[in-house]
């Protein structure tokens, strides 16, 4: 026994971790389990109560894909034929023949426009200098600026349709390029196709903003958080009288109060300092004003959605300037300390211009100091007005926002003629390049079409469920039937391996957060079959080493060390052709072959060290196995 504590204490370790990244997802299903038997009031009091609990077991639980969840898939492709259009110089009769031939070619197919679009010059011994670059860069160059540009263009498509979406409110979206053109949009739970479609091919809205004072700005965090507390009224006109107002202010100001704290109280003989924030500054327990002054408000990530609602609400607005209004960071901000923060941006609601003036963007870095930088370049008409804008708020910040998320709030140094700016304070290469591909969204935006459109129901998803667990079942019941039939209580052993092997799979998926999809069930399936394969041929081993003569505990010990080499060469094969699948393929294939792959890993481990601990211990308690 003390010969296989250390298998024994990893195979535990290994047990308990997965049960540990489980945990969040059990819980989210007792969660929605309740809520779909609560109805009315009692589901929504149920959800705030246990709002904090349920958003942390969904961040961490593991999560479903769209054929199992339901909702839409939606198929964009860039325009990049029509880009190409846009950034030309000039257009002749030639030119505009090979946009047509270019699109009639590459209409049916996802062939790279690129190549075909050049190869078409090439054929007609025509420079690409005529209606690119300047008159001296050569094709290699221009070929070059045109790969880059139809490679930025397709990042500002998914950048601003990842945007919209966070904007939105989708849960668990799913986004992803596929082939040079087209981009892979997954929402679960929407269903709304009319309002689908007007997110993603909407044109994209960039402004320039001023932020508000920073005095104004705490006025008005100040005038939210003593509503909050009863300490002022709202001086609105539309009370029909100040009776009615009396009646009706007190409740409107819980109703508040309970939908920024989730319908918690606290005891007036807590005395400690977040329970007196609580009582005394509600508001302020959840926004926290930035500390050097600048007027922002920090929000944790699992309080926005509470921060919203409180901020929609009429009584609340009717605290807020006419030109105030709050908007939140595009990203999610990390701190130091790991913790994930939104700001929240105090600014006018009349923008200073908007994007349609932008020429260009360029990220680059300060040879000065090595900080990265972006590089703005605006029309003749927007340069006016920037120089008027800069010079007027001089000192001041202008926030640059995407679709109502803000991406940066820059300070202005001085002055600005002639159009051309420099944007610093970037921490890194990549916020630089986010920044461009943000800035040029305003700046030859690339049409985006929609190409595929579905819906999934959430009772397909729920049959695929239950047909992937039944498929599951009827596997480990045919499984289990054949290696106890046929190994006896060697079998027997595999199969309780089996167990172990399964937990594990979805364990590591769990813990990486992984995407179960339906193709993901049928690499599962899969896995369950591969998983006795290793203990077939361990067993076969150990009954030719019995033949021989050999002892049983010498046996056992034979057959998995001769075992070894063929079971490792088995399912590093398998392994590497699921690398290739997921590295290669898209959506369900990628589904498929990461199941695949964590299956393999699981499978060795349980049918290596578990089944030879539990052997060991048999035969060192004096029980044989029976290896049929």
């Amino acid at each position: 026994m003390r010969n296989q504590l250390s298998r024994i204490v990893i195979t535990v370790c290994f047990v308990i971790l997965a049960v540990y990244f489980l945990w969040p997802t059990i819980q989210d299903y007792n969660y929605r389990k309740e809520l779909s038997r609560l109805n009315g009031a009692d589901s929504i009091a149920y959800a705030e109560k246990n709002h904090d609990d349920m958003l942390e077991a969904k961040l961490k639980r593991m999560k479903l894909g769209l054929d199992l969840q339901g909702g839409m898939r939606v198929v964009l492709e860039v325009d990049i034929i029509q880009l190409l259009n846009d950034i030309a110089k000039n257009r002749d009769d030639n030119f505009n023949t090979i946009i047509k031939e270019v699109r009639t070619e590459t209409s049916a197919n996802e062939v790279s426009v690129i190549p075909v679009f050049i190869k078409k010059f090439q054929d007609r011994g025509i420079r690409l200098s005529r209606y690119y670059g300047n008159i001296r860069d050569d094709d290699d160059k221009i070929i070059s600026m045109l790969e880059d540009e139809t490679e930025k263009a397709v990042d500002r498509a998914i950048e601003i349709v990842r945007n919209r979406v966070d904007q939105y409110g989708v849960s668990e979206p799913g986004i992803q390029k596929q082939g040079g053109r087209r981009i892979i949009v997954a929402l679960p739970g929407v269903k709304d196709e009319n309002e689908v479609r007007q997110l993603l091919r909407g044109t994209a809205l960039l402004e320039f903003r001023l932020l508000k004072d920073p005095q104004i700005s705490y006025k008005v965090m100040d005038a939210i958080d003593r509503y909050l507390t009863g300490k002022t009224d709202l001086d609105t006109a539309a009370a029909a009288s100040a009776k009615d107002k009396e009646k009706k202010e007190p409740e409107k100001r819980r109703d508040a109060l309970t939908e920024l704290t989730g319908g918690t109280t606290v005891s007036e003989t807590d005395t400690s300092a977040e329970a007196q924030i609580a009582r005394e500054h509600p508001f302020y327990l959840y926004v926290r004003p930035d500390q050097q002054g600048n007027g922002e408000g920090y929000v944790a990530e699992k309080d926005r959605d509470r921060v919203v609602r409180l901020l929609e609400r009429p009584e609340v607005q009717n605290l807020i300037p006419a030109d105030f209004e709050f908007l939140w960071s595009a990203k999610v901000q990390t701190f130091r300390d790991e913790q994930k923060f939104y700001i929240l941006y105090p600014v006018k609601k009349t923008p200073e211009l908007t994007g349609n003036v932008i020429t260009n963007a360029q990220a680059s870095v300060d040879p000065e100091d090595n900080r990265s930088i972006v590089n703005m370049e605006m029309n003749s008409e927007g340069s006016r007005e920037w120089a008027r804008i800069t010079g007027a708020n001089i000192g001041k910040r202008i926030a640059i926002i995407l679709d109502k998320g803000v991406f940066s709030a820059p300070v202005v140094q001085g002055k600005i003629p002639g159009g051309r700016s420099r944007i610093t304070g970037m921490d890194s290469p990549s916020e630089a390049r986010l920044l461009e591909i943000v800035l040029k969204a305003g700046a030859l935006p690339a049409p985006v079409t929609t190409i595929e459109q579905r819906s999934v129901g959430p009772s397909l998803g729920e049959d695929s469920i239950k047909a992937g667990m039944n498929s599951t079942i009827i596997a480990i019941i045919f499984t289990i039937l054949f290696m106890i039939v046929y190994y006896r209580s060697a079998g027997a052993v595999a199969d309780f391996a089996l167990i172990f092997n399964i937990l594990f799979i979805l364990g590591v998926m769990a813990g990486f957060q992984a995407t179960l999809t339906l193709p993901g069930i049928a690499g599962i399936v899969l896995t369950i079959g591969m998983a006795v394969d290793a203990n077939v041929l361990i067993n076969e081993r150990i009954r030719e080493e019995m033949a021989g003569g050999k002892t049983l505990r010498a046996a056992i010990d034979a057959g998995y060390e001769k075992a070894f080499s063929a079971i490792i060469d088995s399912n590093i094969t398998t392994f590497l052709t699921g690398l290739v699948l997921y590295q290669f393929g898209t959506g369900p294939v990628q589904g498929f072959a990461l199941t695949l792959m964590i299956g393999i890993g699981a499978s060795l481990f349980s049918a290596i060290i578990i089944t030879h601990v539990i052997f060991n211990i048999m035969t060192e308690k004096g029980v044989n196995p029976n290896f049929g």
